[in-house]
């Protein structure tokens, strides 16, 4: 939501400053911790935000972008309050576009690999590679061991068994 100045709009800026400091508390804490403490300081400013919007709104021109900006909040309230019931979910977007950037970055620098294929191979390593990281996976450990596992005969009907995300599983497997 934009800073118009106006009344309204700061007081929801501060409500939502009030949320980013609740989540400032528990970032890295265990997603038990994380999902209390929002229970407990989080979703009273939320239960408090949503009526007060509703409220607003009304009292607002219909065509003002604070208005606009009210609406699509109002209107993607189960989205935007969704971190109230999953400690793991962020307040915001912003670790995860933090954490694809580089992927992006490498999607893009693929154009330059020379020849087509080589782009495509580059770019499926790096999404490897990226995917590993986001599941604290080490990428060597993990395409070593995949390709061990597929060469052992690993049966393609089980394909999801080899995903990074289940990269512990294969390490207790295979050792």
């Amino acid at each position: 939501m934009r800073n118009t100045k106006s009344p309204i709009a700061e007081t929801a800026v501060r409500q939502i400053a009030a949320l980013y400091a609740v989540e400032a508390t528990v970032r890295g804490a265990p997603p038990e911790i994380r999902l209390a403490t929002r229970r407990q300081q989080s979703a009273p400013i939320i239960e408090a935000l949503k009526p007060w919007f509703e409220k607003q709104l009304s009292m607002i021109s219909s065509g003002s972008q604070l208005a606009v900006d009210i609406r699509y909040a109002l209107s993607h309230w189960d989205g935007l309050t969704s971190f109230l019931d999953d400690g793991r979910l962020e307040l915001d977007t912003n670790p995860v576009e933090n954490a694809i950037r580089p992927v992006a970055l490498t999607r893009k620098n693929a154009l330059f690999a020379g020849h087509e294929v080589g782009a495509e191979n580059w770019a499926l390593l790096a999404s490897i590679v990226a995917t590993c990281k986001l599941n604290d996976v080490d990428p060597v450990a993990y395409i070593d061991e995949t390709l061990t596992a597929i060469i052992n005969g690993h049966p393609k009907s089980r394909i999801e068994e080899l995903m990074p995300w289940q990269f512990r599983k294969i390490s207790s497997q295979i050792l």
